[in-house]
């Protein structure tokens, strides 16, 4: 093939330029799209740093909005309440070493993005609320001893979440809810506690057997004085008629005639000692 003859066909400069531009305007175009669009999903919020002016004050609720590429970009917030669990040890106010389970949720008030992300940062959970949860657990559980921790939680938890809410209200952060989620204390603590605990067992069942003591004495008196005043009454009976010791043998001598008669062997006594010889009983 000759290439000499070949002749290359004329373009207008004025057209190459057009198509330039057209270029330009299009990938603009398609950048714009794809970088000054973003959403803010449920639950979240936004904040917008400018590259001339810094942080907006605006904070963006939920939705689709609107930035202008490179120069500006979003910071995204979850603003609800999350858990955050701290293992802390501290020391009580007996010098018992305590370690502390607490969870807390948290979350950043909304209309102060813009103050959170000056001073904190995104991160603002491990920027400040480990250390001022540490600080707070050792000032409260200094106050009180090992055996108040456990007996008295509730206060405890209470006085925390008191504290760590105004503190963390400084920082504007909200706290919806602290619970002390685990109490460990140490060997020595815990074998004085059992030691404790079984003495108090001992003791209740000293107390058992004294106040069981005191009943079969009441009982023995009381049972005594019915014996005695039964005699009496059987001693005014006989006094008063003869005829009551008759009545008695009577009672006596069919009791042992019901014996002897379900009995299976054959039985051969002197009716004088089993009280059968009715006959010889004054019964006038």
């Amino acid at each position: 093939m000759n290439f000499k003859n070949m002749k290359v066909p004329k373009v207008p400069v004025r057209g190459i330029g057009t198509l330039l531009t057209v270029g330009v305007i299009g990938g603009l175009g398609v950048y714009g799209l794809n970088n000054g669009l973003y959403n803010v999903e449920g639950g979240s919020r936004a904040i917008v740093f400018n590259r001339i002016t810094g942080v907006k004050d605006k904070v963006y609720p939920e939705g689709t909005h609107l930035i202008i590429p490179w120069f500006e970009r979003p910071i995204i917030y979850d603003v609800r309440a999350r858990p955050h669990f701290v293992d802390s040890t501290a020391g009580s106010r007996d010098l018992q070493m305590v370690k502390i389970g607490l969870r807390v949720l948290v979350r950043p008030v909304p209309d102060q993005l813009p103050t959170i992300y000056r001073t904190l940062g995104v991160d603002y959970l491990d920027t400040i609320m480990k250390s001022i949860i540490h600080e707070t657990l050792k000032a409260v559980v200094a106050q009180y001893n090992a055996s108040q921790l456990i007996t008295q939680r509730e206060t405890v938890s209470r006085e925390i979440r008191k504290i760590l809410t105004e503190r963390a209200a400084k920082f504007n952060i909200a706290m919806d809810d602290v619970s002390i989620t685990s109490l460990t204390f140490g060997k020595e603590f815990m074998i004085a506690i059992e030691a404790k605990q079984v003495a108090a067992q001992e003791a209740e069942r000293a107390k058992y057997v004294v106040e069981k003591a005191e009943q079969d004495k009441k009982s023995a008196i009381i049972r005594a004085e019915g014996e005695a005043k039964s005699a009496q009454l059987i001693g005014e009976a006989i006094a008063k008629n003869p005829a009551f010791v008759t009545l008695r043998k009577i009672e006596a001598a069919r009791d042992n005639a019901h014996v002897i008669s379900n009995s299976a062997n054959k039985v051969y006594l002197n009716s004088d000692s089993l009280l059968l010889n009715l006959q010889e009983l004054n019964l006038s």
